[in-house]
């Protein structure tokens, strides 16, 4: 008001550009949903987790748990998809160690690569590299605090 800004026009404004904001980014998000759901219905990501299952479940990644640290950093939707069936799995459930850690995997990590698709192509940034290798450190960080913070209070490592 102190400066006489028309509100209306100014937040109309501000709606136009969102919407147009959006059409730049619907290409990446289509690409980005569509790459998760060709790694979920091939079955690649099942039989990399057969074979990786094995070794990181004594260091507090059980197998049950790594297609949720491998697809949180591409999909937060597939991620949840993930959660909600360990959840759900009568053998698995909320209460035991692997339901504690897909949730907490769940709030420590980020969709690095939907986040960086989706933001720097709305604003046609293309060279991601640093912010990249940033993002995924943090991403490995966060499962590795989660493995901890799980183990210390749900003894997956006694």
């Amino acid at each position: 008001m102190a400066r006489r800004v028309a509100i209306y026009e100014v937040f109309v404004e501000g709606a136009r550009d969102g919407f147009q904001v959006a059409i730049r980014i619907i290409p990446y998000l289509v690409a980005i949903l569509v790459a998760v759901g060709m790694l979920r219905a091939s079955g690649a990501l099942d039989l990399f987790v057969g074979w990786v299952g094995p070794v990181t479940s004594p260091l507090g990644l059980p197998g049950e748990a790594l297609p949720m640290a491998l697809l949180r950093p591409l999909s937060g939707s597939g991620a949840y998809g993930i959660l909600a069936s360990i959840i759900q799995d009568p053998t698995i459930g909320p209460d035991s160690y692997t339901g504690y850690l897909v949730s907490t995997l769940q709030g420590s990590t980020e969709t690095t690569f939907y986040v960086l698709a989706v933001y720097f192509g709305a604003v046609q940034i293309r060279r991601v590299r640093h912010a990249l290798v940033a993002a995924l450190t943090a991403d490995l960080a966060g499962i590795i605090g989660a493995i901890i913070a799980c183990s210390v209070l749900y003894g997956a490592l006694r």
